[in-house]
Order: C-alpha cells, then sequence, then structure tokens
C-alpha cells in the first residue's frame, strides 16, 4: 500500500491492480498536493472504506475478484459516500453511461491524461465539499427548536429542563441573562408548556413606560382619575388574566411601583388608579432583567423584599460565547430566513467566516448574531458568506484568538524538551496549512515563500508552475 505524508484531510483511494500505474497516478496526485492511499484489489479497498475517511475513489473498472461496479454500487451504500471516479483502458460509451448513472462522477479512459486527471479529481473533491456542506445546513435547518429557542449546546439542554420544570409551578419566575440572549422567548417558553397555554402572554418592557404612567399601564384606570382619563381603561394585568405576563427590564422600575407590584404579588388583587374597587387577578408573573440587582439592593434602588419573592424560581440564560456548536446552527437559521425574505440565493458561510463567528465573543448575543447575518446576506455577492462579509471586528478577534492557537502548537509547555528553530518553522508551516484547509498555493504567499520551498519544506518534493494550473483552475475553499 503506498500512501502521501501531507496534511490534507481530505483522502483518496486508488483501486489499481496495474503496480506501474498504480504509482503513476500516486505520484501524481501526491505531487498535486492530494493524499492518497492506494491498494491493488476491492477487498483491500473496501477495508478503507469502512473507516468513513475516504473522500474519493479512483478506481479502476477491472479489478481481480469484484470489479469496479461493484466497488461503487459499494460505496453508494455508505451514510456519506465518496466521490467516485472511475478509470478503465477498454472504456465503451454504455459503460461510461452505466457508471454515471450508478453515481460515478467522471469516467476516464486509460492512458489517462494526467493534467485531466488531477482537475477531475479537484472538481470531485470540490463538488464532494459543496454536498456535505448542503447536508450539514440541511441537518442544522432540520433541528427541532424549542418554543422558538434554538440551540442543543449542554447550556441549553439544561435551560429547556429547567423551564419545562418551572411550567408546573405557579409562583413568579425571574429571568436573568445578558441583553440579546433571548429572556423573552425563554418566558414565551414558560408560558406554552404551562397549563396557561391557552391564556394570553403579555409583555411590557419597563424601561419604555414613564414612572408616572406605569401604575395605570399595569392595574388600569377609572374614568377621571386625571387628566385626560376620559374612559376607564384595563390595565395589563386584566389583559394577562388566567395567562402570563413578562415583566421585561425589571430594574427599571421605579421604587414606588415595586412596592405596589410586591403586595399584588402576595395577595393576588389589583386597584386600577382611582378606583376604590380591588380586583382579583390571576396572572403569572415573569420578570426579566440583564441587570445584576444585588448591587441594586445595595444603592436602594430595587426592594429586597421584591428581589426575594421574584427569585422564588429562577433561570439564567447562557451567553452565546458559552454555547459552542450553537452559533453554527443559529447562523445557519438566520441565513435561511433572511436569504428568503431578501430572495438572494446565498446558501452558506465559507470555513473561514465560520472560524471568525466561532472566536469571537459576541457581547450582543444571539440578537448581534441576527443583526450580523442579515448585514451580510445583504452584501453577500456569492452564493456563500465570506470572511470579507463580516465587520472587521470579527476578523480581529479570529486574528488574535488565531495567535493564540498558533503560539500553542508552536510550543507547548508540556514539551519535555526546548524545540529547535527548525522544529518552530515546522509546527507553524503546518498550522498555517491546516487554517487554509491544504491550500499550498495560498500557503506559500502567507509564509512569503516559493512554492518550490514550500514543497520541499514539506518533503513533497519540487512542483513546477505548469503542473499546478489545475490548482489555479479549481482552487481550494
Amino acid at each position: 500500500m503506498t500512501q502521501t505524508s501531507n496534511n490534507n484531510l481530505e483522502q483518496i483511494l486508488v483501486v489499481e491492480d496495474d503496480a506501474s500505474h498504480r504509482e503513476l497516478v500516486v505520484e501524481e496526485l501526491k505531487d498535486a498536493g492530494l493524499n492518497v492511499f492506494a491498494v491493488g484489489d476491492a477487498e483491500a479497498a473496501r477495508a478503507h472504506l469502512e473507516t468513513g475517511h475516504i473522500s474519493l475513489v479512483l478506481s479502476d473498472l477491472r479489478l481481480p475478484g469484484n470489479d469496479g461496479q461493484d466497488l461503487l454500487i459499494q460505496c453508494r451504500r455508505l451514510p456519506m459516500p465518496p466521490s467516485f471516479i472511475m478509470l478503465t483502458a477498454f472504456g465503451t460509451i454504455a459503460q461510461a453511461v452505466e457508471a454515471l448513472k450508478q453515481g460515478a462522477d467522471d469516467f476516464l479512459t486509460k492512458p489517462v491524461d494526467l493534467d485531466h486527471l488531477v482537475i477531475s479529481v479537484r472538481r470531485a473533491l470540490r463538488t464532494r465539499r459543496l454536498q456535505a456542506e448542503v447536508a450539514r445546513y440541511r441537518e442544522l435547518l432540520e433541528a427541532d427548536d424549542f418554543h422558538g429557542l434554538i440551540g442543543s449546546s449542554p447550556a441549553m439542554q439544561a435551560l429547556y429542563e429547567n423551564v419545562r420544570r418551572l411550567a408546573r409551578a405557579s409562583g413568579p419566575v425571574l429571568v436573568t441573562g445578558e441583553s440579546g440572549t433571548g429572556k423573552e422567548l425563554v418566558a414565551r417558553a414558560i408560558h406554552a408548556e404551562s397549563d396557561r397555554a391557552g391564556g394570553p402572554f403579555v409583555a411590557i418592557n419597563c424601561a419604555g413606560i414613564p414612572g408616572e404612567l406605569m401604575e395605570s399601564e399595569l392595574f388600569g384606570h377609572a374614568a377621571g382619575a386625571f387628566s385626560g382619563a376620559q374612559q376607564a381603561r384595563r390595565g395589563l394585568f386584566a389583559e394577562a388574566h388566567g395567562g402570563t405576563l413578562l415583566l421585561d427590564e425589571i430594574g427599571e422600575m421605579p421604587m414606588a411601583m415595586q412596592a405596589k407590584l410586591l403586595r399584588l404579588l402576595q395577595d393576588g388583587r389589583v386597584r386600577p388608579v382611582g378606583s376604590n374597587q380591588e380586583k382579583e387577578t390571576n396572572v403569572r408573573v415573569v420578570a426579566a432583567t440583564n441587570r445584576d440587582l444585588g448591587p441594586m439592593i445595595a444603592d436602594n434602588c430595587f426592594r429586597e423584599d421584591l428581589f426575594y419573592r421574584l427569585e422564588t424560581f429562577r433561570l439564567h440564560v447562557p451567553p452565546l460565547r458559552e454555547r459552542g456548536d450553537d452559533i453554527e446552527r443559529l447562523a445557519a437559521r438566520f441565513l435561511a430566513r433572511f436569504g428568503a425574505a431578501m430572495d438572494r440565493p446565498v446558501e452558506g458561510i465559507t470555513p473561514e467566516a465560520m472560524r471568525a463567528l466561532r472566536s469571537y465573543s459576541f457581547p450582543g448575543n444571539v440578537r448581534e448574531l441576527t443583526n450580523l447575518i442579515e448585514r451580510a446576506v445583504t452584501f453577500c455577492r456569492g452564493t456563500e458568506i465570506q470572511l470579507a462579509d463580516l465587520p472587521e471586528r470579527l476578523d480581529a478577534a479570529r486574528t488574535e484568538s488565531g495567535a493564540g492557537a498558533a503560539a500553542t502548537q508552536l510550543w507547548s509547555e508540556e514539551d519535555t524538551h526546548m524545540p529547535t528553530l527548525q522544529e518552530i518553522e515546522d509546527r507553524y508551516i503546518r498550522w498555517v496549512l491546516e487554517r487554509l484547509d491544504g491550500n499550498k498555493r495560498q500557503a506559500a504567499r502567507v509564509l512569503g515563500i516559493g512554492r518550490r520551498t514550500l514543497y520541499r519544506r514539506l518533503g513533497d518534493g519540487a512542483q513546477d508552475d505548469e503542473a499546478d494550473m489545475d490548482a489555479q483552475a479549481f482552487p481550494r475553499t
């Protein structure tokens, strides 16, 4: 078995019983910077296919034992089938048509034109990458959400479970979390999971209502209760009767109003402004805040007794930076939403752009990600969001994160010896290649060296410009 020794994760399996032709094909693909395994029969090929790491099979049609057609059929039955290119010295139009019908990406006849072979291989690998990307985004889009909340990270799974538990209770709930994390969606989920789901859900932002009008807004008022109150008005507690009332930004509620809210939570009765009559109310209160109420209590800006009444049940919504792969899942959902709304054919996000998203801390959390994707879809000129379509602050965060990763890979304190300058250089070259998905042309440009020098440092031998023309025609993404 023959194997190349480069850092490209896309593995190509050459299945050819003719040893001289096998070595010729392997050498050509190796010179093109591709990662190649070679075997002489279908039985040995199956052992490699079972690992699930093969991206492309380049197989002769006539093999000892099973032929190439049988191997193609076996490949198509795999969960993630590799690309497949058929080679034969006895090619006919009928055989080519049959191979393509069964899923082959190309059908080449011997003696094969080596330049054409490399181009065909690169094209097939690129197609498979695009197919894998589409499948991954489809999986992200089809993943179930939880009453509008999107995410399957451990932090979100724990939040969903706590929502289900709190929904069975009846006391007030305090939802905490940074701005943009989705606290209102959590409140709606509590309502939807509770036995009040058939009743109304009413939300109010306490920071958006002047203090002198808040009592009337919440409790209602009688006709003539104050100047301009010509008619009686039901308050939001009356509107939410039998359901749930969200008091968002509860920390902005005036102290005088906090006392009246505390009394309502204790006895369940509402007195409209200007009225002598109290009315019973059946409302579950969910309060939300992005502020730390502890210091506000110390500064006499928030009532301690109200705080303890509200936090009978408390939920904390995790920030986006603590949710791992949820960034990718959310980005896929927002991409589909804004692409459809704007009628833009944007179908994905490049790996480089996604790395920038994952490296960013998102101080504005999910709301900020939503706005970023909307902006990117608006300005994107192709079918994929590029790093250039994202704000510069994301590229800066990715660069800073990448520098830290590079330092860790180049020299770890766990090393048993101090590496030589040569070892540091070799590690850095490998790191740059990994960051660029194995694209040696771009890596040489980033490193500031010629491609011949890069190939020599990698032990791949020299490669002239003419042999690399296909890489320009079909660049790596």
